[in-house]
């Protein structure tokens, strides 16, 4: 049998790292659209309940997102009754957006099966190979957790 084509960067790091980040967002991915969310929505609404109330800006520079695509992703949770954007309390001329009821229960929802699917994707390794993974993940992410 003939050995598989591009040996030399299919040993790289970076390429399995990243084949192993397109599988894990795949999986991540189908789990939450089986709640009827996609992975920029289930950011936004992570991020929301972890700052709330937010200004919208402030939201936007915390998950990365350029503004036009946070708009267009709070219009979308919004509509859904997820979210509301409401005068900020600190400063009226800005909107500050929190988590509606409904958007908490998704949420936890959401959480719960993107444990799952990351279970899945780590499914292969023991628990004490899986704390070591992430610590080195972690190391080599240049965050800090």
């Amino acid at each position: 049998m003939a050995e598989a084509p591009l040996p030399a960067i299919r040993s790289l790091p970076s390429w399995l790292l990243g084949r192993a980040a397109a599988r894990g967002r795949a999986l991540v991915a189908e789990a939450l659209a089986g709640e009827g969310m996609k992975m920029w929505h289930h950011v936004v609404l992570s991020a929301v309940r972890d700052l709330a109330p937010v200004a919208q800006a402030a939201l936007g520079r915390s998950v990365g997102l350029d503004p036009k695509d946070l708009v267009g992703i709070l219009n979308d949770l919004q509509s859904a009754g997820l979210v509301v954007r409401e005068p900020d309390p600190s400063d009226r001329r800005k909107n500050a957006v929190s988590l509606t009821g409904d958007g908490e229960r998704l949420l936890k929802r959401c959480e719960k099966v993107a444990r799952r699917a990351n279970d899945e994707l780590l499914a292969p390794l023991s628990a004490a190979e899986r704390d070591q993974f992430m610590g080195l993940l972690i190391r080599i992410s240049g965050t800090d957790g």
